[in-house]
Parts: C-alpha cells; sequence; structure tokens
C-alpha cells in the first residue's frame, strides 16, 4: 500500500476558499465528483481542467467526513526525456513540473508555501508514471495531469495502482500531446476515453472552445491555431 506514515490534518474546509465553476462543463465536474463519479475530463486548454480536479481533490481530502487522506499527482515523464539530463536529485529534476501546482494551492488556500507544506505533512504526493510500480493507492484522489502525453502502458499502470476507497480524475488535451514526432511512441489517451466512456463509474466530459477561460488572448489563439497546428 502507499503509505508513509500518518497524515496530519492541520488544515480543514473553513481554510479552503470558495470556488464556482465559470462555465457549465466545469459545473457538470463538480456535480459528478460529488455523486462519487471518476472523472475523466478533456479537451482544450486552458479551461481549468487541472484547476477544478485539483479542488475538488482537496475538497475530499479536508472533508471531515471522508476516508481519502491523500491526494496523488501524477504526470509523465515521457515528453521530457532529457529529465535524466538535469542536475540534482531525483526531487530536483521533476520540481519544475510541480510549480503550475504550488501556484494552485496557493490560490485555494492563501498562502504561497501551501504545496510544499501539504507535501510534507503527507497529504499531497507527486509522481511521475516511472516510478508508480508495485504502489497500491487507498484512500486517495488521484489526478492524473497532462494525459496526453502517456501512452497505453503508462495508463493501464495508473489505473491499476489503484485501491480502496479512492478515485481518480484523468485530464489531457489531445492536441496538445507531445508524442506525436516522437518514434514509437502513441499517446494511449484516445483509447482510455473509449474505454471510460464504457464504464459506469466514470464520467466522460468534454471540454471545448467555449469553456476557455484563462484569458481572451488564449481562447482567440487555440481558436485561431489549433486547425493550422494539428
Amino acid at each position: 500500500a502507499y503509505n508513509e506514515g500518518p497524515k496530519r490534518k492541520t488544515w480543514s474546509l473553513h481554510d479552503l476558499k470558495t470556488i464556482k465553476p465559470l462555465t457549465s462543463t466545469q459545473a457538470l465536474m463538480f456535480r459528478e465528483f460529488f455523486d462519487g463519479q471518476h472523472i475523466c475530463a478533456h479537451g482544450s486548454a486552458g479551461t481549468g481542467k487541472s484547476y477544478v480536479a485539483l479542488y475538488l481533490a482537496l475538497n475530499e481530502v479536508l472533508d471531515p467526513e471522508s476516508d481519502v487522506d491523500k491526494i496523488i499527482i501524477v504526470r509523465s515523464a515521457v515528453p521530457t526525456r532529457d529529465v535524466g539530463h538535469l542536475p540534482g536529485t531525483l526531487e530536483e529534476k521533476t520540481a519544475i513540473f510541480e510549480l503550475p501546482y504550488a501556484d494552485m494551492f496557493a490560490d485555494f488556500i492563501g498562502r504561497k508555501s501551501t504545496y510544499q507544506d501539504m507535501k510534507d505533512a503527507g497529504l499531497i504526493h507527486f509522481n511521475t508514471t516511472s516510478y508508480i510500480r508495485g504502489v497500491t493507492w487507498d484512500n486517495a484522489v488521484v489526478v492524473v495531469d497532462e494525459g496526453q502525453n502517456m501512452d497505453a502502458h503508462e495508463i493501464n499502470t495508473i489505473m491499476s495502482r489503484m485501491g480502496k476507497s479512492s478515485r481518480i480524475l484523468f485530464l489531457g488535451d489531445l492536441i496538445q500531446t507531445d508524442l506525436r514526432n516522437r518514434r514509437g511512441d502513441v499517446t494511449g489517451m484516445d483509447k482510455l476515453i473509449t474505454v471510460t466512456g464504457t464504464m459506469d463509474q466514470f464520467t466522460n466530459i468534454k471540454f471545448t472552445h467555449a469553456d476557455i477561460v484563462r484569458s481572451n488572448f488564449v481562447k482567440s489563439w487555440i481558436i485561431a491555431s489549433e486547425g493550422i497546428m494539428v
């Protein structure tokens, strides 16, 4: 089992900023998660998929009536195979990928150190798919980010880690896959979307251009460029 000592819940729901969905698709993601569903959220960049997923995960962790005691964030090392050439320890090499999450958790709680504080307390664990074999995730909300950069083997490995009282939010955007130009690498997310679409435990949620909330510039850029850059 994936355990590293007792979790210290020094935060409560009262510490958590109240965030409401900005689009009908985000609202659907809220509803389905609170109804107990596993989520596969896919589609356009800038739609808040990661932000909403981690906010919902933190709601679950801080709920005193929930058995969930940790958030597992998983990303692939596939699009950054040169990570092995970066100096430092494994933690130092992967820290660059955690920067967006540090910003999000700072916004959720209001303290810049929240992400690291929660990691130190055992409430958050960050992993790449290279180092998850053999583990079982019990009592966890698993947030899989940038899922389009995972091949079918990596996705299967993630799904087979799920243990008791755990749920998964799988996020990605097939347009943004970094595997397209890598010899022999093929994203497995399209197959995942098909498979989860047949499972009653999963709700597939498609985000479109209409859901882009990052900025008007990003919305205009994505709409203008996707047809050219795909």
